[in-house]
């Protein structure tokens, strides 16, 4: 398994930037309500001080009376402003976060097949909800919230200092510790948690592959490695949470310790300052309240520091998805003819040997050709490089005299369509699922379609094509679910069609019946069938047997069985086994 790539520092930072320059107005908006909603709360503090050296000069109650009239009023505004400010600031983590999100499925949209598969489903599940969410959260409350709070924290000082610039000088008396703590943490933070991110997708992976494939894991009595594995992944995600937890052990102890040392420092010298006549007691008291004001942004910016961690590193992972290479546009448009040619294809995929060994192979426009042969022989590895998901390292595969390699990746998939074994119903509803393959087509088109694949089950749903599928709708079996893929085929009308096994799902009586039926459908056009079940080479144009990544016998069934060779002898098995 090859992981998918993950963002530099550099690419997050940009990406952060183009993010704030696409909604800078709200986001200006939002930063300008916060600043006066945060003069206003500053206002509350200086009055009170001005109160205290009023009342401390002999001032009468009606004075006293006109400050608390503006408090209230400051508070009021505060209110208003900061509810309004959180508004707009709402809105823009909303549109920012969608986005987020409508660039992540387009760049995962545009990831190539291969590079999918061998990233495994673990890592690209984990960034598309894990990470996604993480970001999410972020950008709606994690960076509006720290912005927010830096902003306070800013005017407080300056508030401090223009009091008297000692005041403004003890009000800082925590930062060193702070700044201390927090840079000690800031080196260590973001590796962390990236490697958190790293063994959630690998502990995904494990148990996503055993759970898909537990009959085979029963079947093949791996019970045992494969809960070793997943013990493995679980204590890997263990200890990558633990050192994040060790970290913040240390971070938030150490900041929580400091938020006294300002408002302690400023009653204890502030009390030395105006015995010595450099302060009012006024100026004293306002300065208290704004070191005890400080706290909360100071708070806010730490508890939220350690989440902006968790969302860079998720956002770094996101953006990593757009770090691989789309799918090659390819130099060729329409090919001028449709017959599949197969030379001297070798293939082998990464760190492994050959799996085909120089294939030659023609198949002929409007055939219908079976490869068979026993597991392992690469008939599956042929699939893919007939359908250009793979290309030979040696040899081509092409289509019309054009290498599918060299084709555009729209072009190539409305002539060529690959259909396996595994599928996937889509949350919606039917029409919604079948419309994928073909968004134009008609009812009645989508009816042919589920006929032609011999899916009787239609008539039974209650609500027809606008019947809803999927998690808690409609729940298909597996052989249901194949003969939508079957179905989606048949809309998408390619002229070149690969089933790789793409009936197994089905019982064999019901399967021969759907390839009898899509076989009058798709008259005329190429149609390659991986056989795992005999009767489709019987009923096929010719029959290529492949063994060992080579084509051993081609030829009609009648043709292999009077030959008497590897293709006889498993006819007579099988045959014999039906009788």
């Amino acid at each position: 398994m090859k992981a998918l790539p993950v963002a530099d520092k550099a690419t997050v930072r940009r990406a952060v930037a183009e993010l704030a320059r696409a909604e800078k107005r709200s986001l200006s908006l939002a930063l300008a309500l916060h600043v006066a909603a945060a003069v206003a709360g500053l206002a509350s503090p200086w009055l009170v001080g001005r109160i205290v050296d009023r009342v401390s000069a002999g001032a009468p109650a009606s004075a006293v009376d006109t400050y608390a009239l503006v408090i209230a009023a400051c508070v009021v505004a505060q209110v208003l402003l900061s509810r309004t400010a959180q508004n707009v600031g709402n809105r823009f983590g909303e549109r920012a976060n969608a986005r987020l999100r409508e660039d992540f499925v387009a760049r995962t949209l545009r990831l190539p097949i291969a590079v999918v598969e061998r990233a495994g489903t673990g890592d690209l599940a984990t960034r598309s909800s894990v990470d996604v969410a993480t970001v999410g959260n972020a950008v709606r409350q994690v960076v509006p919230i720290v912005l927010i709070s830096a902003i306070q924290l800013f005017l407080v000082v300056v508030a401090a200092f223009l009091l008297h610039p000692l005041l403004g000088v003890l009000i800082l008396a925590g930062a060193p510790t702070t700044v201390a703590v927090a840079r000690w943490y800031l080196r260590r933070a973001p590796q962390a948690y990236l490697a958190e991110g790293e063994a959630s997708s690998e502990l995904t992976e494990s148990l996503t592959a055993t759970a898909e494939g537990a009959r085979t894991v029963e079947a093949l009595r791996l019970t045992e490695d494969r809960t070793r594995e997943g013990t493995a992944r679980v204590a890997r995600q263990w200890t990558t949470r633990r050192a994040t937890l060790a970290l913040r052990s240390v971070f938030f102890p150490v900041v929580e310790s400091g938020y006294a040392l300002p408002a302690a420092t400023m009653l204890l010298a502030g009390g030395f300052f105006l015995d010595q006549g450099w302060v009012t007691l006024g100026a004293v008291v306002a300065a208290t309240l704004y070191a005890q004001q400080s706290i909360e942004p100071i708070d806010h910016i730490m508890i939220f520091l350690e989440q902006a961690q968790r969302g860079v590193a998720s956002l770094a992972r996101v953006l990593g998805i757009g770090l691989v290479a789309p799918e090659p546009r390819g130099v060729a448009s329409a090919p001028p003819g449709q017959r599949l040619v197969v030379r001297g294809a070798r293939f082998r995929y990464a760190g492994g040997h050959d799996v085909l060994h120089g294939i030659d192979l023609e198949v002929h426009p409007g055939e219908r050709l079976a490869v068979v042969g026993p597991s392992g022989a690469g008939k599956s590895t042929l699939a893919r490089l007939l359908a250009g998901i793979d290309a030979p390292r040696e040899g081509v595969v092409s289509l019309g005299g054009v290498p599918v390699t060299d084709l555009d990746p729209a072009e190539r998939r409305r002539r060529i369509a690959l259909v396996t074994q595994e599928h996937h119903v889509f949350i919606g509803t039917l029409r919604d699922n079948l419309a994928f393959a073909a968004p134009g087509a008609t009812d009645d088109d989508m009816l042919g379609a589920l006929a032609a694949v011999g899916a009787d089950w239609y008539a039974d749903l209650p609500d027809g094509l606008d019947t809803e599928l999927g998690d808690g709708a409609r729940a298909l079996n597996p052989a249901d679910a194949q003969q939508v893929a079957l179905a989606r085929l048949v809309l998408a009308d390619p002229h070149t069609l690969i089933l790789d096994e793409a009936t197994a799902a089905l019982d064999p009586t019901t399967a021969r019946r759907t390839e009898r039926s899509l076989g009058a459908v798709l008259q005329g056009r190429t149609v390659i069938a991986i056989a795992h079940r005999l009767y489709t080479a019987h009923d096929a144009d010719r029959v290529a047997v492949l063994a060992d990544g080579r084509i051993s016998e081609l030829g009609s069934h009648d043709e292999l069985v009077r030959a008497g060779g590897a293709y006889a002898a498993l006819w007579r098995s099988w045959h014999g086994d039906k009788a």
